[in-house]
């Protein structure tokens, strides 16, 4: 019996130590999706367009196909996906953002990104609700890795624009009891292998109805019990964008 029960516990630690490895790794850039995950978008036109689409909000400006283009890396010479879309020229956020075509509730993603001028913005909104900033420059509630507005990463881990970066997220959607909200979604981020944000609660949705679901309800904090894509922004600036996956947790 004691010999069994050594066993069970062997087995429960390892069990134990792979489902919290999300985080862990080394090595960041070029992470292959794990079991259960889906690679999203490679850095190819074709990825781009299997996968993803404009996301309908009220300020959609853009029309298919997607117009995202496909550049060269200028790191490696691979491909990658420009948020450079003209229909964003001018900042104008919600006019050509594009969303997976696959909605979410809790997951975990992997998201690599290349700001190739000064000042560059875009943005990885979580359930097309919630914005993790992408902005060159800037550290503050509204700068790189802030859960925006509301909660500042801990540790500055920017490599620098013409350089690649990688946001490896856990998140976890708001829960609803009575259909009513119940506990608020949050989020823990490793910006670079480094962990920034741990287990943040998410108060609210931010930029109004232009910016994600839920925007435009009671200012952002009606908050609804309905799934949401990754979404990426377009403002008018080169980022570029490669090697997202995303694994659906139960």
């Amino acid at each position: 019996m004691k010999v069994q029960l050594q066993s069970i516990v062997v087995i429960l630690l390892v069990m134990l130590s792979a489902a919290s490895s999300f985080g862990q790794q080394k090595s960041y850039l070029g992470t292959p999706p794990p079991t259960g995950a889906k690679l999203y978008l490679d850095g190819s036109n074709a990825s781009l367009q299997q996968n993803w689409t404009y996301w309908k909000g009220p300020r959609l400006a853009a029309t298919p196909p997607l117009k995202w283009p496909e550049m060269i890396d200028p790191v490696d010479g691979k491909k990658a996906i420009s948020s450079n879309d003209p229909a964003g020229a001018g900042g104008k956020y919600g006019a050509a953002d594009i969303v997976t075509k696959d909605e979410f509730r809790d997951f975990e993603a992997h998201v690599e990104f290349l700001i190739l001028k000064e000042g560059g913005n875009s943005g990885v909104y979580l359930q097309n609700r919630y914005e993790m900033q992408v902005l060159d420059g800037d550290y503050g509630l509204h700068g790189m890795a802030a859960v925006i507005n509301e909660t500042l990463p801990t540790k500055q881990v920017y490599t620098g624009i013409g350089t690649w970066n990688a946001y490896d997220i856990h998140f976890t959607a708001a829960k609803f009891s009575g259909g009513k909200l119940a506990e608020k979604a949050k989020v823990t981020l490793y910006f670079n292998g480094v962990k920034v944000h741990d287990q943040v609660s998410i108060q609210q949705v931010w930029g109004g109805p232009n910016s994600g679901i839920d925007g435009g309800n009671d200012g952002g904090k009606g908050i609804t019990d309905t799934p949401g894509g990754l979404k990426l922004q377009a403002e008018g600036h080169d980022v570029l964008y490669r090697n997202i996956w995303i694994k659906p947790l139960n």
